[in-house]
């Protein structure tokens, strides 16, 4: 798939990410208030308005940027030497800034303070067992689709992340700029600051397990019976 030049990939990595977390920390905040206190429901909430948006941002960007909205994609295809080490770099930088901005303006619209820190606890064995299942998931569900069925990654990916808030003990965040992100929001779909750096770098050795593996599993071979 030829991707746009380096500004407009930029531009569609920004916006995209934006929105996502928007999306997240939104309608997280969205389902806590309308829950009446159910948490289940406000999780529902949450992870069908997640998968929803990652199925329009992908359909939407994938053409210009490979719509990645998440370093450790950005890692896994820089793995492939299919993006270079300096717009790899470029991508992360974009999608952490991005993603800050997307909470802030859920903030915005939701009538809360614009700065915040989050209070909720995320951490312990559990927790970063869940994360490294959720990202090594969704990468091998990328990397399957881009190998088997190129047009379905959209929907796959909306479908194994609104699965993965469900299935995994940490509600899949499996992006460390999400990750990052949610640290600045004090609302359903936070997480405690110093909570995040064990997040983040089980995120980035998942990413690479899956990538070292579905090279070697999708790699084309001459088949004997």
């Amino acid at each position: 798939m030829e991707l746009g030049n380096l500004p407009r990939r930029l531009a569609a990595e920004g916006l995209g990410t934006a929105f996502l977390l928007a999306t997240v920390v939104g309608s997280g905040i969205m389902g806590e208030q309308l829950s009446g206190g159910n948490i289940a429901i406000a999780l529902l909430a949450n992870a069908i308005a997640t998968g929803a948006i990652l199925v329009v941002l992908i359909l939407i960007f994938g053409p210009i940027s490979g719509a990645h909205f998440n370093p450790a994609v950005t890692l896994s295809f820089a793995l492939q030497r299919k993006i270079s080490v300096g717009h790899s770099i470029l991508y992360v930088l974009v999608q952490c800034i991005a993603g800050l901005a997307g909470v802030a303006v859920a903030h915005l619209m939701f009538d809360l303070p614009i700065l915040q820190f989050s209070t909720h606890h995320r951490t312990g064995v559990g927790n970063w067992s869940g994360e490294f299942v959720a990202t090594f998931g969704l990468v091998a569900t990328i990397l399957g689709c881009v190998k088997w069925r190129p047009d379905s990654v959209p929907y796959a990916v909306g479908l194994y992340i609104t699965a993965g808030y469900w299935f995994t003990s940490s509600t899949s965040f499996a992006n460390p700029a999400a990750t990052l992100s949610r640290a600045f929001t004090d609302t359903f779909s936070g997480i405690f600051p110093a909570h995040c750096s064990a997040f983040i770098i089980i995120q980035f050795v998942a990413a690479s397990v899956a990538t070292a593996l579905f090279v070697w599993l999708l790699k084309d071979r001459s088949t004997r019976l």
